[in-house]
Formats: C-alpha cells, sequence, structure tokens
C-alpha cells in the first residue's frame, strides 16, 4: 500500500511534529502537514492513512479540540498518534485513579469526594500529612503536601466553593526551580534577561489560558504521601520498549516531577517498576505512556500518575532501553521515532 502521513504542523516549538517531518524526509515517507484546527481537516486528510499530532494540556484549543477529533478520525479508518486509549485519559488524575483500579494496577492510595460533608467526615478521621492534587497539570504544578486537618478543611472550602485555577500564575512561575539563583547561574545571566523580557507576555498569555480552562471545582483530591522518598522513578513505554530514569525531589520540597534533576544511573531502577509499566500499558493498550513511580513503607513499588505527552529529550539521554523479556539494548533514541516506526509497521501489516 501507498503510505501517506498527516503531520499537525504546530504554530508553537514542538519538537514532536519536527522529529516526524524530519524522519520523514530523511527516510522519503510521503507525508503532508496540516493543521488540526482548520474546519476543513476532515476533507484534508481523506487520502491519508494516519494523522501524527502530540497535542498538549496547556493549549486550550487542545483540549477543546482533541479527544474528539482523535475519535473522529479513528472513525474514518485512519491510525492516529496518540489514539483513542492512549489519550482519552490524559491530563485527568481523577479518570487516573479509577482507570488504574479498574486493571487492578498498583497506584498511590488515592481519596476523591464530590460532597463537601463526605469529606470533612473523612477529614476528622484521617491521619496527616496528604497530597493535595488538582485533576489537571504536568510537572507538579497543583500538587501541595497538606500538614494537617485544618489545612485540609481550607482546602475543601475553596475546592467547593471559589475553586483553584489550574493554570499556573505568575506567582507560581517565579517560586518554580527554574527562578532560583543556582539555576540562573547555570543557564547563565543572558538567559535570565531573556527570560525576563518575555515575561510581559507571559503573564498576558498565563491570564488568556486561566480564563480558557475556568476554574476546578466541586471536587477535594488527596493521595496518601508516602515518606523517605528521595527520588521518583520515569518508566516511559513505547511500544515494545521501556526507558527509564530518576528525578531527585527538589530540595527542601517532597516532589520529585518538574525538578530538572535526573539521573540515569540504572543502579537506581527497581526493574520491578519496568515489568509493570509493560504489564499496565498493554493491560491500556497504549501506544505511549509514561509512569512516575514511588515506593511505600513496605517497599512495594505505587504508580503515582500516568501520562502519554512527556520531555522527549529526557527520553532521548536514556543509554538504551528494554525489551518486554526485560533484555537490554543499548542506544539513544528520540521517542518520536519510535512512536512513527510502530506507526509505520502497523501500517504495513495492514
Amino acid at each position: 500500500m501507498t503510505i501517506h502521513v498527516a503531520i499537525h504542523d504546530n504554530p508553537r516549538p514542538d519538537n514532536f511534529s519536527s522529529r516526524w517531518l524530519a524522519y520523514c524526509e530523511e527516510n522519503r515517507i510521503r507525508y503532508s502537514r496540516v493543521s488540526c484546527y482548520d474546519c476543513d481537516i476532515i476533507k484534508k486528510l481523506s487520502n491519508a492513512n494516519a494523522l501524527l499530532w502530540n497535542w498538549v494540556h496547556f493549549i486550550p484549543a487542545d483540549v477543546l479540540l482533541a479527544r474528539g477529533l482523535v475519535r473522529a478520525v479513528e472513525e474514518m479508518g485512519l491510525l492516529v498518534f496518540p489514539n483513542s486509549s492512549t489519550c482519552w485519559h490524559y491530563d485527568d488524575k481523577i479518570v487516573q485513579k479509577y482507570l488504574l483500579e479498574a486493571i487492578d494496577a498498583p497506584i498511590v492510595p488515592t481519596q476523591i469526594f464530590y460532597d463537601p460533608a463526605d469529606a470533612l467526615r473523612w477529614i476528622e478521621s484521617a491521619q496527616f500529612p496528604k497530597v493535595f492534587k488538582l485533576s489537571k497539570g504536568a510537572a507538579s504544578a497543583n500538587v501541595r503536601l497538606v500538614r494537617s486537618a485544618k489545612e485540609a478543611k481550607g482546602l475543601l472550602k475553596k475546592a467547593f466553593w471559589q475553586g483553584f485555577a489550574p493554570a499556573a500564575t505568575p506567582a507560581r512561575l517565579l517560586s518554580k526551580p527554574t527562578a532560583t539563583l543556582a539555576h540562573v547561574r547555570r543557564k547563565g545571566y543572558a538567559h535570565l534577561l531573556k527570560s525576563a523580557a518575555r515575561l510581559p507576555r507571559l503573564i498576558r498569555d498565563l491570564r488568556r489560558k486561566e480564563l480558557l480552562a475556568g476554574r476546578e471545582n466541586g471536587y477535594l483530591y488527596l493521595q496518601e504521601f508516602l515518606p523517605g522518598n528521595k527520588f521518583d522513578t520515569r518508566i516511559t513505554v513505547i511500544g515494545n520498549r521501556a526507558f527509564g530514569f530518576t528525578r531527585n525531589v527538589r530540595e527542601n520540597d517532597f516532589r520529585a516531577s518538574g525538578s530538572g534533576s535526573i539521573s540515569y544511573d540504572l543502579s537506581r531502577i527497581d526493574l520491578r517498576a519496568v515489568a509493570i509499566a509493560f504489564k499496565v500499558a498493554r493491560r491500556l493498550q497504549a501506544q505511549s505512556i509514561a509512569f512516575d513511580f514511588l515506593k511505600d513503607a513496605n517497599d512495594e513499588l505505587k504508580i503515582a500518575e500516568i501520562s502519554y505527552c512527556y520531555q522527549d529529550k529526557a527520553v532521548y539521554d536514556c543509554e538504551g532501553h528494554w525489551d518486554e523479556q526485560m533484555n537490554w539494548k543499548n542506544g539513544h533514541l528520540w521517542p518520536q521515532d519510535a512512536i512513527l516506526i510502530d506507526l509505520l509497521k502497523q501500517l504495513q501489516i495492514g
């Protein structure tokens, strides 16, 4: 069959689209650039066999459109990345809790309340600390440690009345590790000046995103706090490959996600996490998915979160990967290449 791949050519800088386009050029694969935002996108896909679109949670148009469009394109008979099985639960921690429980995956115990009276009764008898999260957000955004029942009650009140802004705020942005003096020294003061010049536009964009995203309210999400973890383990499964690294917990914090402190020391990776990741990915029928693992007091691995989106460079910097038989394969590999290789193989099989 003649293979024709449609690639969403995002107006924002997108390493996934750029790498897919380069791969097709290098390997002489027929492709076309499309915009999934076009009103006539269905017509434009009529001659394609597949669609690639690495849509993300922080673009309101993506959140509004992507899941529905992916499903519609699948109805046309096209292969899609991400397909519905891969992305329908993306950036929705509430859905992820029930999904992972349904397939008996080992997850961090999580309580979600939809009635303030139920939440209050539970808080009165609960042991703290707990980890508060919003359903949306990545890189530990919207995640905080709740140290007491009093603090939990304050969050309860806000959760069911005022609500929370899921988008990053300027104040939250300045509190991130990227705003620290150590980060400035590492990146250089020229980088700081460039960042400062972009700040007015960034603040304007953040306010617009907050307006479009609305506020998170009507639920309270509290996860068990697993103390003693100096790092978490990120396992990214793409087809029959598993890439792994660990992320150190931030200084004077309990969170590892978003720390930017990555270690590729394989001796730190518990191979049980690799096996669990493969098993869960297969059960979810996910083309590609990243797992964040922590350990509990009994040294058991627990999944804290999952996401089909991740930083491509962090995966590429892995010195190799495991296959499903737990054999180690040396060599760097761009995740975009692995995704496209799997999709092309599926198209060739027919």
